[in-house]
């Protein structure tokens, strides 16, 4: 249902799981988990996997912090999209990746659930595509000490929230990792 013309195909986006962005994360190993489980299910039906990798002043590239977490494995193959902002659109090549594999739906996972996640689910779906949120596979650090509610409180508010998510002619939704299909029509 998507509003980009001529773009059928469905994406995994694997957004910023990097040792410094999940070291102290909700669910670190479920998570980096789930979201294994969801690059072989795109790999094996031949769905793009596009890795997305965020640098800043914490995460200096090409330092420990910054690079992925060793659990997950990006094949030369699979495009890489470098960022600087939460939403993995701005100022990136990220729409021109997916323009060129004809990707007109998303499928999201990855960290941070309010920063980055949030953001990149928005400037998705706000540009033209689909985007389903795997509930299960984002995840967050605990940032009480700020006034954020506690981690696993500001997942499900985000996973109820993008659930019910609308907008005119794209489709926005949650599933879980077992319920995630690629192919478009699919709610999952």
């Amino acid at each position: 249902m998507t509003t980009l013309p001529d773009r059928p195909r469905t994406a995994l986006l694997v957004l910023d799981v990097q040792n410094g962005v999940v070291a102290d994360a909700h669910d670190r190993e479920g998570v980096i988990a789930n979201i294994e489980t969801l690059i072989g299910k795109a790999r094996a039906q031949g769905v793009p996997v596009v890795w997305v990798q965020h640098s800043d002043d914490r995460l200096p590239r090409g330092s420990e912090r910054w690079q992925y977490v060793p659990e997950l494995a990006r094949r030369d193959s699979e495009p890489l999209v470098h960022k600087g902002y939460a939403d993995a659109f701005e100022d990136t090549e990220l729409e021109a990746v997916l323009a060129g594999h004809g990707v007109g739906r998303l499928v999201v996972a990855g960290a941070q659930t309010d920063e980055c996640i949030r953001s990149t689910l928005h400037g998705a779906f706000v540009r033209g595509y689909d985007v389903t949120l795997v509930g299960d596979a984002h995840t967050t650090e605990d940032l009480t000490e700020y006034g954020a509610p506690p981690p696993e409180q500001v997942i499900a508010h985000t996973n109820l929230y993008w659930r019910w998510h609308r907008a005119p002619g794209r489709r926005a939704g949650t599933v879980d990792t077992a319920d995630v299909r690629f192919a478009a029509g699919d709610a999952g």
